[in-house]
């Protein structure tokens, strides 16, 4: 229990980045629980991952909000490990030199526009066809992460072990000839998403070295949301409330009217025992209004 109430508080002080990262680790260890209960239970893991993954063709109109719960859910070990600490790594780089909100913000396009280039390229590409194929983890996120600050930053250096100091600009490009050369190992459509990603990365970090925030729209739109349901859940006021607001006028309206002398009187000498910044907010308005007054 009290590992639970540890974990909620860091989560609750932490950055977007470690929010991010909290994330996909719950959704992976719930992912595997309920693989291993459906194990014993003699259903697949596959009948849970096609409700989270992002499907190509048709399928994905029946199943719309795979497109943004595939960017945070990982089902195999090394795929969380290896992109978790790719975005705690150039997280904290990319957050050095913009907020955390647009590192959220990148986080959502990157894998929004990842699997848009994954689903046209099977609707397109001559290779995909007659295949159906399934995009599950937040490599295209962290892709659009790691080439923002590689864009933004290209001569930023960082120690890499065996290697020593090299550029980001590097990083970039060994990152993306990686995955290239990759191709062909069974995982094409994913090294789609990937580019995608690394696309939306480029787009933002060459908009904002001119001055252009290309997450801008999204974070209004997610704080009008947020602040519309702030308002939806705002107090309802009732009996109590009104005899509050009502003596809370009555108050209003009798601090409004003007200070008798024996009042001035108390507060003169207060002033002069103690000095101005002894006054209370009221005591100091109660002045004004009577030095106006006369």
């Amino acid at each position: 229990m009290a590992i639970a109430v540890e974990i909620k508080r860091r989560y609750s002080a932490g950055s977007i980045l470690v929010r991010l990262i909290y994330i996909n680790i719950a959704v992976f260890l719930v992912m595997r629980i309920a693989a291993l209960i459906g194990m014993f239970m003699n259903q697949p893991a596959i009948q849970l991952l096609q409700w989270i993954e992002f499907p190509s063709g048709d399928m994905v109109l029946h199943r719309p909000w795979t497109l943004l719960t595939y960017m945070f859910s990982h089902y195999d070990l090394f795929h969380i490990l290896f992109n978790m600490l790719w975005l705690y790594w150039l997280g904290r780089i990319f957050l050095e030199y913009f907020t955390p909100k647009q590192l959220g913000a990148l986080y959502v396009l990157g894998g929004l526009l990842g699997a848009v280039l994954f689903w046209v390229a099977y609707a397109v590409l001559p290779f995909f066809d007659g295949k159906m194929g399934f995009l599950i983890g937040a490599s295209a996120s962290v892709m659009a992460i790691v080439m923002a600050v590689a864009v933004y930053a290209p001569h930023y250096q960082i120690n890499l072990l065996f290697f020593g100091a090299i550029s980001l600009k590097w990083v970039a490009i060994i990152t993306l000839v990686i995955d290239l050369l990759s191709v062909g190992e069974g995982n094409e459509g994913g090294i789609v998403a990937h580019l995608g990603g690394a696309l939306m990365g480029v787009i933002f970090g060459l908009m904002m070295r001119n001055g252009h925030d290309v997450t801008a729209w999204l974070n209004k739109s997610i704080d009008a949301l947020v602040s519309l349901f702030k308002r939806e859940r705002g107090p309802r006021i009732g009996k109590t409330s009104k005899k509050w607001a009502k003596s809370s006028g009555q108050a209003a309206k009798s601090a409004a009217a003007p200070p008798d002398e024996d009042e001035i009187d108390a507060i003169l000498d207060k002033l002069k025992r103690s000095g101005y910044g002894a006054l209370s907010d009221e005591e100091k308005e109660r002045l004004f209004m009577a030095s106006r007054k006369r």
